[in-house]
């Protein structure tokens, strides 16, 4: 018996059909032989289906392997870059670490700075008491060291005032016998008598006013500053001097201008002033051919300036930047202490001032000083 091998490797066994002996038997005899036919398209198609199945299953997993390779490689860049993003993660933390060590330090370093700085002010606040006493003890020797200066003036005015105030005074003596004469004689002329007393009053008054000038100029000068005119400082000082200048020959000019200004000032601590500065010219000029002194002045805006001029025989070359050291002088052992000009240098800085000096030798020397002007804030204006 034959066999036939089929697609689904299975044997089938047939017969051999007996020959139809009619058309009926034929077509049934046709339908059996076509029904593997048929079987066997169906598993062919059903074959060719599983075949394109297989092959779009194929297709998906090449291209799920391709995405998988993708994601392999982007799996692949991300876990380096999150291993770089780690690297820099561990070294931030380390530098943060470092970070927090140094602050810890600077920490440590700030609290002992702090304490430090409490000492530091401990020590600040009592030196700042130490120099603020030490400054008012200068200021205390500096003002003891100004009147000791004015009182070594005075000594020096000593005989021009006592020859001053002489003068008066055998005025008034003469001018009281003269009463007394009218009235021995019997002269009932009251007339007279009272001219005599009224003349020896006025010789007693001027006596008493030089006095009075005296006692204002010896005593200590508060310290406070007010609206003063200039002009009547250096004619005070020019009244306590000019006996003294009289009697060296010594002539004065006077040219303050036809101005009166005023500054804001201590009127005892620059009639001071201007006495040393008289006083330096009266020595300056005791051997000169012609014993002259030129006192000028002049206004700016807002500022008034002083000249005191002399006609001797000038600073020696070299030692003008001197000239205000304290105990600086030129003058011979005995004669000077070397202390006036130092404290007018003093006053007029104190006074918001300048003071300076130019000299040619043979042609004298000029004394300049410069004051601001009192403003119409500080006319009537007193200050510590």
């Amino acid at each position: 018996m034959p066999h036939v091998v089929m697609p689904d490797h299975q044997f089938v066994e047939t017969t051999k059909p007996a020959v139809p002996a009619t058309e009926g038997q034929l077509r049934a005899h046709v339908e059996v032989l076509e029904q593997p036919l048929r079987k066997r398209d169906e598993q062919r198609r059903a074959m060719l289906d599983i075949m394109g199945d297989l092959n779009a299953s194929n297709k998906r997993l090449a291209d799920l392997r391709k995405a998988m390779l993708h994601i392999l490689g982007d799996y692949e860049q991300d876990r380096r870059r999150l291993a770089r993003q780690s690297e820099r993660l561990d070294n931030s933390r380390r530098a943060l670490l470092h970070i927090l060590q140094d602050s810890h330090r600077d920490k440590l370093r700030l609290e002992a700075s702090r304490k430090a700085m409490i000492h530091i002010m401990g020590d600040l606040r009592a030196t700042t008491a130490a120099i603020q006493q030490r400054e008012q003890e200068l200021r205390d020797k500096r003002e003891q060291l100004v009147q000791a200066a004015k009182l070594a003036t005075l000594g020096e005015l000593t005989s021009g005032v006592a020859h001053e105030l002489n003068n008066p005074l055998n005025n008034v003596a003469l001018f009281v016998g003269n009463a007394i004469d009218i009235v021995e004689l019997g002269v009932t002329d009251k007339r007279r008598i009272l001219r005599e007393l009224c003349q020896a009053t006025q010789q007693i008054q001027k006596a008493t006013e030089i006095i009075s000038h005296l006692r204002t100029f010896g005593r200590a000068a508060p310290a406070i500053r007010e609206s003063v005119l200039l002009r009547e400082v250096i004619e005070r000082a020019l009244s306590l001097m000019q006996e003294q200048l009289r009697l060296r020959n010594v002539e004065v000019v006077l040219d303050l201008g036809s101005e009166n200004p005023r500054v804001l000032g201590n009127a005892i601590q620059l009639e001071q002033v201007f006495i040393n500065l008289l006083t330096n010219a009266r020595d300056a000029v005791a051997e000169s051919p012609r014993k002259a002194i030129w006192i000028t002045g002049s206004l700016a805006a807002t500022r008034v300036e002083i000249a005191f001029a002399d006609s001797g025989y000038g600073i020696p070359p070299g030692l003008e930047g001197r000239i205000f050291d304290p105990f600086f002088t030129t003058k011979e052992v005995g004669k000077g202490t070397g202390l006036g000009l130092s404290i007018t240098y003093g006053i007029i800085k104190e006074h918001g001032g300048t003071i300076s000096v130019k000299s040619q030798p043979g042609h004298g020397a000029t004394f300049l000083i410069q004051l601001p002007l009192a403003t119409a804030e500080t006319e009537d204006m007193s200050m510590p």
